[in-house]
């Protein structure tokens, strides 16, 4: 079968994106646009000589109109977030290049899914279903995915036990109003607490979980790692290809995306990240599970720094 993915955007982010594709069976074919073409021939060129250890996969860099029978188009174009600048900071300047990619894009590749991965996620992934005009189950911001993977990490060497026996969420906005709901969390079917006693019972010496800390961790993760190499890429990366895969995928899967809301938990018009079901045809729904009185106030208090934000915005 013959599957296409547009990356947009040459960056690091971009670049780290498609070369991890190639290196993957999720696409036969990979198209790489950049404003500045140069970068972006230089990439696919660096990628592809190395595509001969794989099977056969075409990748190519070129325009918009390349994009044509696209079934993932992945956006990540923007302004790097620099060194102590928060990610809302830069929202209008990156929602100004939001304006010109998103029409372009969709009048090309009107079917594909999309995977919003430039900051400030939340907001370009409103912008981008404003500018758009697409269907809100084709756009799928990256949101809170990687934030809850650093949680997970967390948790994994605090209590020395593999990520995939963790689940544990960061709900919200993919910036500083984040937070984890941990009446959700659980650790092999144990709540924390349960665990922590679990593991205490058997004579390990474990400490009580910070939890501050550990979301001091989550959300701080990204500018530590800025501040000592210049910019996050990776893991990013690796949450992308995730994505991908579920997208792809011949079932349902939950993942924490940013979506736009129309009325779960009392919230609408606003893309943010909760439990949300991802499939073949894309945002499949929306996993409303209960949350507590407390995390329920975090998180309309998430939806309301970002409706700030938007009000301020010109779209």
């Amino acid at each position: 079968m013959t599957r296409k993915i547009t990356i947009i955007g040459a960056g690091a982010v971009g670049s780290t994106i498609a070369y991890s594709l190639s290196d993957e069976d999720l696409a036969s074919q990979i198209v790489m646009i950049d404003i500045n073409k140069q970068k972006a021939e230089g990439e696919v060129m660096d990628i592809i000589q190395g595509t001969s250890f794989r099977d056969p996969i075409n990748i190519i860099s070129g325009d918009y109109e390349d994009a044509v029978d696209s079934d993932i188009v992945i956006i990540t174009s923007g302004v790097a977030r620099k060194p102590g600048q928060t990610r809302l900071d830069l929202a209008q300047t990156n929602v100004n290049i939001m304006k010109d990619i998103a029409p372009q894009i969709a009048a090309v590749a009107p079917n594909a899914i999309y995977i919003i991965v430039a900051n400030p996620v939340d907001i370009m992934t409103y912008a981008f279903i404003k500018l758009s005009g697409l269907p809100q189950k084709q756009v799928i911001g990256s949101g809170t995915l990687l934030d809850t993977a650093r949680l997970k990490c967390g948790l994994a060497q605090h209590f020395g036990i593999a990520q995939n026996n963790i689940h544990a969420y960061v709900f919200g906005e993919h910036g500083d109003t984040s937070f984890v709901p941990w009446s959700r969390a659980h650790i092999a079917s144990a709540t924390i607490e349960e665990f922590t006693d679990l593991l205490r019972a058997r004579g390990q010496d474990v400490k009580d979980l910070d939890r501050n800390a550990i979301l001091e961790y989550v959300r701080t993760s990204g500018s530590q790692i800025i501040k000592n190499k210049g910019a996050t890429f990776y893991a990013v990366s690796a949450s992308v290809i995730k994505l991908c895969q579920l997208i792809l995928a011949g079932s349902d899967s939950t993942a924490m995306v940013s979506t736009m809301l129309y009325g779960h938990y009392g919230i609408d018009d606003v893309c943010m990240s909760i439990l949300t079901i991802i499939g073949p045809n894309g945002i499949r729904g929306h996993l409303p599970v209960r949350l507590t009185e407390e995390e329920m106030y975090k998180l309309q208090k998430s939806a309301d720094a970002l409706k700030a934000i938007i009000s301020q915005l010109t779209f």
